[in-house]
């Protein structure tokens, strides 16, 4: 944790030999005023990287705010948020952090992003699409599909929230009651049940008269093809401009009609 303050306000301007003479409750209080002002990429890790390490909530809910107030919701999860989740995997493979601080800080981060999406209004209407996000058995990265109903209902979608360990059979059902234009599913590093492709198959041919969408690691690393009505979408860059591409061909609806 020192010497994360340490890199931290050095890379800031501070020399070592200053840095050197202060006391740590001193040191704590310029690293908060240089998260506060400083929103260089790498600062606003660093800060939120000791947030989790002290497992101070105060400290973790003021960077993230303030981000919040500076650049909006979403730029704060692409650019600060996201980021941090891969600098905390790297954390933990080399056992930089315990499960605890793991959980503290994914648990405030999905607090973050449940009252981003309670906040965005319900769509409605003919020209609405209807998104239908879950999780296959086997997965548990619950931020990343939360993150993904957050950039859904910005950008004026209906989503019908299933959560995570989903069945194809329950999502028949669901499927046969909501009639969603588009499923939408993650498969990362976790899924291990059965090769990738065959399970994208089966979605393919249990719901052949709805766009089938996937993203996640494996998506990439299995070279699962766009094909029928199923889109690969590997990267979340691919995803968000698939989505803004959607928005944007329903907004020239609208006009229109």
């Amino acid at each position: 944790k020192r010497l994360l303050n340490v890199a931290l306000l050095n890379k800031n301007g501070f020399k070592i030999y200053k840095i050197a003479k202060m006391s740590s409750e001193e040191m704590v209080e310029k690293v908060s005023a240089i998260s506060e002002v400083n929103f260089e990429y790498n600062t606003q890790l660093d800060a939120l990287t000791i947030s989790m390490i002290e497992m101070d909530e105060y400290k973790f809910d003021r960077i993230i705010s303030t981000n919040i107030q500076q650049i909006g919701f979403e730029r704060t999860v692409l650019e600060i948020i996201y980021p941090f989740l891969d600098k905390l995997s790297v954390l933990w493979l080399t056992g930089s952090v315990n499960p605890i601080q793991e959980n503290f800080m994914s648990y405030l981060i999905r607090q973050k992003i449940i009252s981003a999406i309670d906040n965005e209004p319900f769509s409605s209407g003919k020209n609405v699409k209807k998104f239908m996000i879950f999780l296959p058995e086997g997965e548990n990265q619950e931020l990343s599909l939360l993150l993904m109903h957050y950039l859904l209902k910005s950008r004026r979608n209906q989503v019908v929230y299933l959560g995570q360990n989903v069945s194809i059979q329950d999502l028949k059902d669901a499927c046969n009651i909501h009639q969603p234009d588009f499923i939408f599913t993650m498969i990362t590093e976790t899924y291990t049940k059965q090769p990738v492709q065959r399970y994208v198959d089966r979605l393919s041919e249990n719901f052949p008269e709805t766009e089938v969408l996937l993203s996640g690691y494996q998506i990439m690393a299995q070279n699962v093809a766009s094909k029928g009505n199923v889109t690969a979408l590997g990267s979340l860059d691919e995803v968000i401009h698939f989505l803004d591409i959607l928005r944007n061909r329903s907004s020239l609806r609208n006009i229109i009609h």
